[in-house]
């Protein structure tokens, strides 16, 4: 089984002395090729810290951690992963088009292949039609498609997503959910998500993991045997509703 994430005993703390706060403590998490992980717990319990451990934009200060098998400061050099924020950070003066091409333009892809592949990108989050327009003249959801496009552009294996949806209207965010569920399916990555939202991880996710108050620990893993192929009637489904319940109950646990 390959692993695109393997953390053993992963600790972060902030800060020295009596002003250090210690955010994650006694991690072990490991995440097969494939899978989609929602990291769900309350406000301050190192969700988006684990995020960014992973992702390389921050150290961790103790345990062990891989990303696809290598450091993760290798991993980002390699370009393994991609990573889309709540914000979805694009450059105002380029158009969409040139926005999904920056990452290759950085990496000094020749003009005729950025260009290909930002093309690709587009028609896969079904904007191939606002090439050449400009960020601000899209709406929330396309902008976040737009983000999705540019961390697709370079293929990595993994997709790291902190709240992406969280500044979206709610039949946005459920529109965008199912993007981004057909995106998972058609190109096999594997996604670690991060949210506030217990529907939302079990609606995604193959695995919710559920992380306690500060210093974060992992509490549970719950498996969500709902259909891949997940849309509106799922959130109808009896056992969706179950699923919520179980990990609600879980983090009421870990709160108490």
């Amino acid at each position: 089984m390959t692993l695109v994430v393997a953390a053993d005993q992963l600790g972060k703390v902030f800060g020295t002395g009596s002003d250090s706060v210690e955010a994650l403590a006694g991690i072990d998490l490991s995440i097969p090729q494939g899978d989609f992980i929602s990291l769900i717990g309350p406000s301050g319990c190192g969700k988006s810290t684990l995020l960014r451990l992973i992702g390389d934009l921050l150290e961790p200060t103790s345990g062990n951690l891989l990303t696809n098998g290598k450091q993760p400061s290798q991993a980002r050099l390699d370009r393994d992963y991609g990573m889309v924020f709540q914000s979805a950070t694009l450059l105002d003066w380029r158009t969409v088009r040139k926005n999904v091409e920056l990452p290759l333009e950085i990496m000094d892809i020749a003009a005729e292949e950025r260009s290909k592949r930002a093309g690709e990108m587009l028609e896969l989050v079904q904007l191939d039609q606002f090439g050449d327009h400009y960020p601000w003249q899209l709406s929330g959801g396309m902008q976040q498609r737009v983000a999705i496009a540019r961390a697709l552009a370079f293929e990595p294996s993994l997709l790291l997503m902190d709240e992406p949806f969280g500044a979206l209207d709610e039949m946005t965010r459920e529109l965008m959910q199912q993007e981004v569920l057909r995106l998972w399916r058609e190109t096999g990555i594997s996604v670690v998500f991060v949210t506030h939202s217990i529907p939302e991880a079990v609606f995604l996710s193959t695995r919710v993991v559920v992380m306690t108050p500060r210093p974060g620990r992992i509490s549970a893993e719950i498996t969500i045997d709902l259909p891949a192929k997940r849309d509106q009637d799922t959130r109808e489904d009896p056992r969706y509703f179950e699923l919520i319940t179980e990990v609600r109950e879980v983090l009421r646990r870990g709160e108490a």
